[in-house]
């Protein structure tokens, strides 16, 4: 998002509404002018205004061109549908007697689809660019442009009165659009917001997506600071196999200042597994050793790009058993050691939150056959899902007193792509 340069695919769509609109100049319906006449002032304003602005947002933004790397791609083949459906409606027309209710037939049950199909075709273009500015510009377009025809349709074809629950129907779908519209605008808005810090970060500093072989496998990292020369933190996520790279800068942006951070897909993880499925798809070199393995030649390609003697080292639970091992293996390569939510005992660990919590429940008096029977049966199996099963029920009795934003911080993240949505 947010990538300024020419957009071919931008210059194909302007292509798609020109040439009919130039050739439908000498084929307008007849007395298509006398209803122009009639056309509400404010709606004129803002369909002048927004398509000044459409033309200069889906020219200026490299986003909107082909990438067919990703999921996120979809949007593309569903705007680019839309847009071939507009032209169908153009040929229709020009082959009917070109008369107004031949211009304002609807197509696919699309109403005013003249109007609706471009507008909607570069809104959902909108979405797959990521750019809330073609989306506001496109909103005020949309309003002004279908608001004139809407007009010129009602004018012309005077329809019954539905019944109510046909009404109550519409006016579901009319609230449910505008409900779908407005989330969307809020969360590219606020991915936007977010990504409109990384000028001011990368103008003397890294703010950087890339992938880096380590182990033998190319892996993806997430590199962040406002200047080149600051100290380097490696974020270590927890787990095992739970990468929170794409909100790591909900606290990350405090260190750009006086850090470079460094977040991490682990082998097997996220992007990094995603990227090896067709090399690795069982994850059979995935292990702790390989774990830190693949951390040391980190250690050092980070040493190596920024001209560093040492790093410091960011655990997060299962990362903090990775860190702390891997700090007093290599004391000469980690400056300092920070450990959030530090694993002090791996074996214990749920040892001691199960007492807690059955003493609690038993002060309770709740039922504690299910959490008795659940921590039976994780001691005698060590299996992941068992343990999984264990922590849901004591999590009860170890209330969490700050609220879990992870979810806002995700869908709002300018670094949150497919693939994280997939893991």
């Amino acid at each position: 998002m947010f990538h300024f340069g020419f957009s071919y695919v931008g210059l194909i769509y302007l292509l798609m509404l020109f040439i009919p609109n130039i050739i439908w100049a000498k084929h307008k319906p007849k007395d298509y002018e006398q209803y122009v006449q009639k056309e509400n002032k404010v709606l004129q304003i803002m369909e002048k205004i927004g398509e000044a602005l459409v033309c200069c947002c889906i020219l200026a933004f490299s986003d909107f061109n082909i990438r067919l790397d990703s999921l996120w791609a979809i949007w593309l083949l569903i705007s680019f549908a839309l847009m071939l459906l507009y032209e169908v409606y153009w040929v229709r027309y020009f082959r009917s007697e070109k008369n107004m209710s031949d211009f304002y037939r609807s197509i696919c049950g699309i109403p005013v689809a003249g109007a609706t199909l471009p507008v909607c075709a570069i809104y959902v273009l909108g979405i797959y660019g990521s750019n809330v500015f073609l989306l506001l510009s496109v909103l005020i377009l949309g309003i002004g442009h279908i608001g004139i025809h809407i007009q010129h349709r009602n004018q012309i074809i005077q329809k019954p009165k539905s019944k109510l629950p046909i009404q109550i129907l519409k006016w579901a779908g009319r609230i449910f659009s505008i409900l779908l519209i407005s989330i969307s605008v809020l969360i590219i808005g606020c991915r936007n917001a977010n990504y409109s810090k990384h000028y001011k970060i990368i103008a003397h500093g890294v703010d950087e997506e890339t992938y880096v072989t380590l182990g033998g496998q190319e892996q993806h990292l997430l590199i962040r600071g406002m200047n080149n020369d600051n100290p380097v933190i490696i974020y270590l996520h927890g787990g095992p196999s739970s990468p929170d790279t794409y909100v790591t800068y909900g606290f990350t942006d405090y260190l750009l200042n006086e850090y470079t951070t460094v977040a991490w897909d682990q082998r097997g993880c996220g992007r990094t597994y995603f990227h090896n499925l067709e090399n690795d798809s069982d994850n059979t070199t995935a292990n702790f050793e390989q774990a830190k393995a693949d951390l040391d030649e980190l250690v050092d390609y980070v040493l190596k790009r920024f001209g560093k003697e040492q790093v410091i080292i960011l655990g997060h639970s299962y990362g903090t058993i990775l860190g702390s091992e891997y700090a007093l293996e290599h004391p000469d390569k980690v400056s300092a050691y920070i450990g959030a939510a530090q694993v002090i005992s791996l074996e214990k660990t749920d040892l001691y939150s199960y007492e807690d919590a059955l003493q609690k429940a038993t002060e309770a008096r709740d039922d504690t056959s299910g959490l008795i029977e659940a921590f039976q049966t994780f001691q005698a199996s060590g299996d992941l899902m068992d343990m999984m099963r264990l922590r849901s029920l004591t999590t009860k009795y170890h209330p969490v007193s700050v609220p879990d934003q992870s979810t806002w911080l995700a869908i709002t993240s300018p670094y949150f792509g497919i693939n994280d949505l997939r893991w």
